[in-house]
């Protein structure tokens, strides 16, 4: 089983945030089938395998950017903190991290297909 998700819904997921193709928390959750606060825990725990080059925390003016203008995360849908965005090597990290089915099977490389193909 190489992937469960189509690269087309990887696509549609990415986002050019400060010059970076990157992927939200929530959107990563969804794909790796676990809870938002489940996924940060998990990068809390091993903050030391997130480089500042993997993830970045949104600033809230980004945060309101993206409700805004792209129906992106729901007021009162996601946690009261800002979420975070993961460049490809963070996706590829998390797979590692996450202790779920999905994420062992997903193929980090699905994110770099999408990713040459988006923006």
């Amino acid at each position: 089983m190489n992937t469960l998700i189509p690269v087309e819904v990887i696509e549609r997921k990415i986002l050019l945030i400060r010059g970076q193709k990157v992927m939200l928390d929530a959107d990563l959750a969804e794909l790796y089938g676990v809870e938002v606060k489940h996924l940060k825990r998990q990068v809390k725990r091993n903050l030391d395998r997130f480089p500042a080059d993997f993830m970045i925390q949104l600033s809230k003016e980004e945060y309101e950017y993206l409700r805004r203008h792209f129906g992106t995360l729901k007021r009162g849908k996601h946690s009261k903190y800002l979420p975070y965005a993961f460049t490809e090597q963070g996706v590829a990290m998390l797979s590692s991290v996450l202790n779920s089915k999905r994420a062992v099977h997903v193929n980090p490389y699905d994110f770099e297909r999408a990713a040459c193909g988006n923006l």
